[in-house]
C-alpha cells in the first residue's frame, strides 16, 4: 500500500478544502457537494500516478501512436451516500472503472450515545478478484 499526503504541497485542492469548511461557503450545498467531487478528481489524478502502466498501440485517424495507459481492472468502492459525491469525482477520470456500493450507517449502543457501532445493511461489488480496489469515502 502506497500512502499519497496531498497535505505535503500545495495545490488548488487547498481551495476545494478551504470552502467545505467557510461557513459562508459550506451552506451552499450545491457547491458543497461540486468541491467533494473536484476533490476526488484530484485525489484520483494523484492515485493514478501509482498503477501500472504499460504501452499501447494506438490507432489513430494519421497512422499509429504509442500511449502508455493503466493496466489495472478499478472497482471504485464508497459508502452510502456522504461518499458520492467523492465517488463521482473518482468516477469522471476513472470512466471504466466498476462500481462498488455498501450500505451502512453509525448507531448507538447506549443512550449517552458513547458506544457506537456501525449496521451494515447490504454490500453489492462485483468480483475483486485481481482488481485494484479504491475505497473512497469522505468520512
Amino acid at each position: 500500500m502506497k500512502i499519497i499526503n496531498l497535505s505535503e504541497g500545495n495545490s488548488l485542492l487547498n481551495q476545494y478544502v478551504a470552502e467545505l469548511r467557510d461557513i459562508h461557503v459550506q451552506n451552499d450545498r450545491m457547491r458543497f457537494r461540486r468541491n467533494i467531487e473536484r476533490i476526488g478528481e484530484i485525489m484520483a489524478y494523484e492515485m493514478s500516478k501509482a498503477l501500472t502502466y504499460s504501452v499501447k498501440q494506438v490507432q489513430t485517424p494519421l497512422g499509429t501512436a504509442t500511449a502508455s495507459t493503466h493496466d489495472d481492472k478499478i472497482v471504485i468502492a464508497t459508502v452510502f451516500r456522504a461518499g458520492l459525491p467523492l465517488h463521482t469525482g473518482f468516477l469522471n477520470m476513472f470512466d471504466h472503472a466498476d462500481n462498488a456500493f455498501v450500505s451502512a450507517f453509525r448507531f448507538y449502543k447506549d443512550d449517552e450515545h458513547h458506544i457506537v457501532d456501525v449496521h451494515i445493511e447490504y454490500i453489492a461489488a462485483p468480483s475483486l478478484n485481481d482488481r485494484t480496489l479504491l475505497l473512497v469515502d469522505p468520512m
